[in-house]
């Protein structure tokens, strides 16, 4: 639309060969710097999968969805092929073996080809491992309590330019037999010298989506990873009892109100919304953070480089170095400080709790004032932009 004639223009629809487009080149690299175009959160795990024994066969795009379940990608350019439902299919069935130590050694293979370190290493801000992104996806504190691949929790979706018949509704009738299957269209138009792509759900519709009725429970989880997790729950809840009684003794007043739970994290308010204070329990590390999860990524970014601007003196006034991580690919960013332990065993408690409560105190006393006039800045800010915008 252009404002200043108050009139809309026809954009003009595209073929990919036309365009002289290919699916590796373009149509695969598209989906995987920008997954979340498939309409949700997806870890890319793989490119150009071949890890399947007897075969020769690649699939397109491998990914993990939020739940842990593995999501094999097809890609077709301006037509689905008669094939596409049968290959992906296939695809599923090849993926359904694979175990969790498997998933993190093809995501590994993935990182070091394609986003291998280079140069001097820096120890705070090196690349993470496989096995750390994946629980950083799945916000876990570590793999013994991730759940991947379990049984024919497998999803599939096709994308293409168009879809036959034949495609549709196949797809359609997987559905009706418990499949996890979409299907995603995929249409170039052209405005002016502007290339612009549309991707729609056409199967199933969204609306459909939202209405359909699980057909299958899934499979029962593994004995062994709920005992796991139960124990877990319970040696957590033991720790934040002694912690928080510390803490409730002590000059450090933020857990005053705050109740042990099953998580490995404790929270407590800083004064600035959205931006707790976080003791972190895990069976290998100990941590406190600054969370700044705001609900705008452009706030928690703000702040975080406010905070930033002045690491010298905060670092100087905590009396060690700081962790500072923007997260450039996220909403969030953290400030954090931590130490390894032998968390499980209760027998270090003691000093685990005194150091929590420890670099706590002088975590927040390092941080207020500066959070304070961090926050006067960010209010600042946004008086500067409606301004600008009036």
């Amino acid at each position: 639309m252009n404002h200043q004639t108050n009139r809309i223009s026809p954009v003009k629809t595209k073929k990919f060969s036309e365009l002289g487009f290919t699916e590796r080149k373009h149509l695969q690299e598209w989906l995987a710097h920008q997954p979340d175009a498939l309409g949700e959160e997806l870890l890319i795990i793989q490119k150009e999968f071949d890890g399947f024994d007897d075969t020769r066969e690649r699939l397109d795009l491998l990914a993990l969805d939020k739940d842990g379940n593995l999501v094999i990608i097809e890609n077709k350019l301006d037509d689905s092929g008669r094939d596409m439902v049968w290959q992906a299919l296939k695809y599923a069935s090849y993926c359904a073996s694979l175990t969790k130590a498997q998933i993190v050694e093809i995501y590994q293979q993935y990182l070091d080809r394609y986003e291998p370190v280079t140069g001097e290493v820096d120890l705070l801000n090196a690349p993470q491992s496989a096995s750390s992104r994946i629980c950083e996806f799945l916000d876990a504190p570590d793999l013994d309590e991730l759940k991947l691949n379990l049984g024919n929790s497998q999803r599939i979706m096709l994308v293409a330019a168009n879809f036959r018949k034949e495609v549709t509704s196949t797809a359609l009738w997987l559905l009706g037999q418990g499949i996890s299957i979409a299907c995603f269209k995929i249409t170039p138009y052209s405005l002016g010298e502007q290339l612009l792509i549309n991707i729609d759900q056409i199967i199933p519709t969204p609306e459909a989506k939202e209405l359909m009725i699980g057909i299958n429970a899934k499979e029962a989880e593994e004995k062994s990873t709920e005992v796991v997790l139960k124990n877990r729950h319970t040696v957590r809840r033991e720790y934040w009892e002694r912690a928080l009684e510390a803490f409730q003794k002590s000059p450090c007043q933020l857990y005053n109100n705050i109740s042990p739970s099953n998580d490995h994290w404790l929270s407590a308010g800083s004064g600035l919304s959205g931006c707790p204070y976080n003791l972190i329990f895990l069976q290998k590390e100990l941590r406190v953070e600054l969370s700044i999860s705001r609900s705008e990524t452009e706030d928690n970014k703000f702040l975080f480089d406010y905070l930033l601007g002045q690491k010298a003196d905060l670092e100087q006034r905590f009396g060690n170095a700081l962790h500072w991580m923007r997260l450039d690919d996220k909403k969030m960013s953290r400030i954090q400080f931590c130490v390894e332990v032998d968390g499980y065993n209760k027998e270090t408690w003691p000093k685990a709790v005194a150091w929590h409560l420890e670099q706590m105190s002088k975590f927040e006393q390092a941080l207020k004032g500066s959070l304070q006039k961090a926050a006067e800045a960010l209010k600042q800010h946004h008086l500067a932009g409606s301004e600008h915008a009036l």
